[in-house]
């Protein structure tokens, strides 16, 4: 890449300076409010969190599951102050589940999800699994909430019980894949957009040059869609012990089922088997109080305790020393995947492989495990993140992928190479498949009056310039380019998974497979969650099940830092008054502007020095 001009390199230090002074003030007036009320917390109670020695643990998930948060700490704790929580941390639930399971103070779990949005399907379901082996210690789930969208009521038909406002609803609607298509718009831009791409099935270049999705993009998406919807049914059959006509009567006919109980929503639900009983707020908290005791503070609800301060509360008093043990190290490597530094939520290519180091120069790690939740992206990072982790295996140390709910085309490329390869039987892999793009505005210039001439030294000078149509010796390498890089995917997976390059022709394509399919074609080698590909890289290792730790990886936090995460939730809860109509409201136009917004995300994020993307638009909304 060039190197800029001095022009530039002055307003780019202006903008750092002033992002700089930003975060600085950020800081500074957050420590001001952690201070006060830290105060004013430790006049009260010393400060600590306290477990009520009968309470039930509160599971109010929101905004949308995630394996990592996005964003930078400072960042995520200012929003968490204006707008709560946007996203809810699978591990944290799971985690507190877990610990609970063994707490005789806590004497149920109340589930309480009217502010989740949704998440992977995966994700769900190590909510779900987590909430069955809760169960198991006789402690009742009760699942409540005012009126349960699909990803909801997953999860709150593992429950013992299933509460729901009286003129609440149970909307199951199916999966759905939607992409905004952009065609005409940017021919009345007048946007050349010339696209080179190699794989029959490899759609996410479709947007910029059609109005509506492929033949083949159908074709593709279909079965994956409905082996998804098929788990999904499952599940809920099974946890609430419906019969399949009972639940496809519902789903497939809401409207004969609403008419049949004379427009009411709640009575059509539980007349489905959805729900096991209507009850408002004040009703729900006299019955949890009868199961749990009463709040000391509060004498007109239930003793309870939000599981996030409950978590940092029994971790605070449970650390255990366990130095010199083997480690088994977990990286996250979540959202798209671009060149150089990124926050979390998206994949840095140097970010990563900087984890990647840190867990290989620690002489505790033993094996690592990489928990993967990408659609890909640029090619050029994912193969950076490829050869750190084949340098972290030829250290001798074994790693693991483990799959989440997308590790699709650029995700699956970094996956391929580990030892073993773990997924759900719901996540969306493959798209081994390679698109470029390659936008030129001569045509918007010309609207405007604006012509570009010139003169260059040879044949390929300003034939890649965004100014001028794209010439044909360019447009000839980067077709030869784009062919290259599929070679290459290809190839890489076909010795790394031992597969017939004949074989893997008619598996890749750019084609998508959902994980039990990915399994059957030799994609990946186990179904199964993050626990088992711990179990699987400690095996590897020669550790067995009580040897080792687990240890997640990830950059060291400043005490800055740290502090404006633990205390910003507390404050946003402390100075939020912003009423549940206001919230659904902004959920609702968030969620209008969601397509679209995504999709031109993408553009952003797009930095490849190439411009070559193993990259999967196949994430469901």
């Amino acid at each position: 890449m060039s190197e800029k001009n001095p022009v530039s390199r002055l307003f780019s230090l202006i903008g750092r300076v002033l992002t700089g002074l930003v975060k600085a003030v950020q800081i500074l007036v957050f420590l001001v409010f952690v201070v006060v009320i830290l105060s004013a917390l430790a006049n009260l109670s010393g400060g600590a969190i306290e477990i009520p020695e009968s309470a039930a643990l509160i599971l109010a998930p929101s905004g949308s599951l995630v394996e990592q948060p996005e964003g930078e700490p400072i960042d995520r704790a200012f929003l968490q102050m204006q707008e709560g929580d946007a996203q809810t941390v699978v591990r944290d639930i799971v985690e507190s589940l877990q610990y609970a399971a063994e707490d005789n103070r806590i004497r149920a779990v109340v589930l309480w999800p009217d502010f989740l949005q949704g998440g992977g399907l995966s994700k769900l379901q190590d909510v779900a699994s987590a909430i069955e082996k809760f169960k198991e210690s006789g402690k009742p789930v009760i699942a409540m909430a005012d009126s349960y969208n699909q990803s909801q009521y997953y999860l709150a038909a593992h429950a013992d019980e299933i509460y729901m406002h009286d003129f609440g609803f149970v909307m199951i609607e199916g999966f759905g894949y939607f992409k905004a298509y952009f065609a005409d718009a940017i021919e009345k831009l007048k946007i050349d957009v010339n696209v080179f791409r190699v794989g029959e099935f490899k759609s996410f270049v479709e947007p910029y040059l059609r109005n509506d999705m492929s033949a083949e993009d159908k074709v593709s998406s279909q079965r994956w869609l409905d082996a998804l919807w098929g788990i999904y049914r499952r599940d809920v059959i099974e946890a609430r012990q419906l019969s399949e006509a009972a639940f496809d009567a519902y789903v497939n006919d809401m409207t004969a089922a609403l008419s049949a109980a004379d427009g009411d929503a709640g009575r059509a639900a539980i007349d489905a088997g959805f729900i096991d009983k209507l009850m408002n707020h004040q009703e729900f908290r006299f019955y949890i109080t009868g199961l749990v005791g009463q709040d000391p503070d509060e004498p007109d609800t239930f003793a309870n305790i939000d599981y996030r301060s409950y978590l940092t509360a029994v971790k605070f008093g449970a650390e255990e020393d366990e130095a010199g043990q083997p480690k088994v190290a977990v990286i996250i490597a979540s959202g798209e995947i671009v060149d150089g530094e990124a926050s979390p939520g998206v994949i840095g290519s140097t970010t990563l492989t900087k984890l990647i180091r840190q867990a290989a120069k620690d002489e505790e790690v033993a094996a690592l495990v990489l928990r993967v939740d990408s659609p890909g992206g640029s090619m050029f990072a994912s193969e950076v993140v490829l050869d750190q982790l084949q340098a972290f295996k030829a250290m001798g140390k074994p790693w693991v992928a483990s799959m989440g709910s997308v590790a699709a085309s650029g995700g699956y490329y970094i996956s391929m190479d580990a030892d073993e390869i773990w997924a759900a039987e719901s996540t969306i892999s493959g798209s081994i498949g390679v698109g470029a793009i390659f936008p030129t505005f001569q045509r918007s210039l010309g609207a405007l009056g604006v012509s570009i001439d010139g003169i260059g030294s040879t044949d390929l000078s300003g034939q890649l310039s965004p100014v001028r149509e794209l010439g044909d010796e360019a447009r000839e390498l980067l077709t030869i380019s784009v062919r290259s890089a599929y070679d290459v995917f290809t190839s890489k997976v076909a010795e790394a998974r031992d597969i017939d390059p004949e074989r893997l022709d008619k598996i890749a394509e750019g084609r998508v497979w959902i994980g039990g399919d990915a399994l059957e074609i030799g994609l990946v080698d186990s179904l199964g969650g993050l626990h088992d590909a711990f179990a699987s890289a400690a095996s590897l290792a020669g550790l067995a099940e009580d040897q080792y730790r687990v240890d997640y990886v990830s950059r060291e936090l400043s005490f800055a830092e740290q502090l404006l995460l633990q205390y910003a939730r507390l404050l946003g809860l402390l100075f939020s008054f912003s009423d549940s109509g206001d919230a659904r409201l902004a959920s609702v136009l968030q969620r209008l502007g969601g397509t679209l917004g995504q999709e031109l995300a993408l553009l952003d994020r797009w930095n490849d020095p190439r411009g070559i993307y193993y990259h999967c638009m196949c994430e469901l909304r």
